[in-house]
């Protein structure tokens, strides 16, 4: 499908649709579900420096319009990550982002060394909304402190750094200013929305942790309005591209996106729902531009029309 492949961050994507971070498992595990070619790349779970065994059950759960989850970033730890999923890397047949996450600058940038060594490693995406236990604050509470730690980052590697941004903020704008100002190459948004669900009968919270993050369909507009407030106000004049996510489990909801202003589009929760799905999306997305009289859908990219509706 021609008409969808992307450039961005300095190389080729067969398609603009983005298995989002832990979705595909630590690398290929959709592959039995999903032939993966229909993807651009797919995004590892996030490795951190040390392993993590994530919260107890539950820890994923249902809600209306969408799914809470609290894992907790259960992952093997980078350095087993290296010596034992990575081996299946040249299996996958498209772009491979790896995820990172931490507590600390110093646990993120023992991951981005570790990642800078891996040639088949296309990009790393910063998973800020972790706890900085020197401060006890997020990395993405403010724009200075993901500003810091994006550029201390940026020096520890040559591969493209996306950065991805929280909508648990009053200022995602700011945020992505931050991000850019330190040396992203691209940001990914939005991560879940913080949410929470009680069993009345029981009066416990559902999560075993208490409160968790909601993603699914009902982020979806949420997810519209920062990626095209993003787009808009710092990333287009800024010539970075986003990798727009939350709730896309169509080919209209990606192409809200894309419209928004979003490059690439994640997709996350509808692969829980249906695995395969990513394939009929990547079929009627290209339907969609053709309809749309354009050559490739990178010229759709931010193309919504503002002006009133018109009504019938």
């Amino acid at each position: 499908m021609q008409r969808l492949r992307v450039h961005a961050l300095g190389m080729d994507f067969a398609s603009p649709l983005v298995a989002a971070a832990g979705t595909c498992g630590y690398l290929d595990e959709l592959s039995d579900a999903l032939d993966l070619r229909c993807l651009g790349a797919v995004t590892t779970k996030s490795i951190t420096r040390e392993s993590r065994d994530g919260n107890k059950p539950w820890r994923i759960i249902g809600a209306k319009g969408g799914m809470l989850n609290a894992v907790g970033l259960a992952n093997v730890g980078v350095e087993a990550f290296v010596r034992e999923k990575w081996g299946h890397a040249s299996r996958v047949p498209c772009r491979i982002i790896g995820s990172i996450a931490g507590h600390s600058t110093e646990d993120y940038a023992a991951v981005v060394r570790a990642f800078d060594g891996l040639a088949e490693m296309a990009a790393i995406e910063i998973n800020a909304s972790c706890p900085n236990t020197a401060t006890g604050l997020q990395f993405s509470d403010s724009p200075e402190l993901l500003r810091g730690l994006t550029s201390t980052l940026r020096a520890l590697t040559s591969k493209p750094l996306i950065v991805k941004l929280t909508p648990n903020t009053g200022d995602i704008v700011g945020l992505a200013r931050g991000a850019i100002e330190g040396g992203a190459d691209a940001l990914t948004l939005i991560n879940t929305v913080q949410a929470m669900a009680i069993d009345p009968e029981t009066r416990r919270t559902r999560l075993s942790r208490g409160k968790g993050g909601l993603s699914g369909p009902a982020i979806h507009p949420i997810a519209v309005r920062m990626v095209h407030d993003v787009y808009t106000q710092v990333a287009r004049d800024a010539g970075k591209p986003i990798i727009g996510l939350g709730g896309v489990m169509d080919w209209r909801d990606a192409a809200e996106l894309v419209l928004a202003g979003a490059t690439l589009v994640g997709m996350g929760t509808s692969l829980f729902v249906d695995p395969s799905g990513p394939a009929t999306v990547a079929r009627d997305l290209d339907a969609w531009v053709q309809r749309q009289g354009a050559s490739t859908i990178a010229d759709l990219v931010g193309a919504v029309d503002m002006s009133a509706p018109e009504l019938s």
